[in-house]
């Protein structure tokens, strides 16, 4: 059975069915990679020390959304 095939089948459910079948896809995208994570927690060690030491220029909230 091809994709095609499946998103058909799919269609033809009711909409709460097709909400499951897509929250269940979506979770199985959603995995995580410890490489990834231990990437991510260095680079973000990294900009906070560049940020505590002056390194890196910060924008306020009212620089970065402006007085509302």
């Amino acid at each position: 059975m091809g994709k095609h095939e499946i998103i058909d089948m799919a269609l033809q459910l009711n909409a709460a069915e097709r909400y499951d079948v897509v929250e269940k896809i979506m979770q199985s995208l959603d995995k995580s990679d410890a490489e990834i994570d231990r990437v991510w927690a260095e680079e973000a060690l990294q900009r906070a020390k560049a940020c505590d030491e002056g390194r890196m220029k910060t924008l306020s909230f009212e620089e970065v959304f402006g007085n509302k």
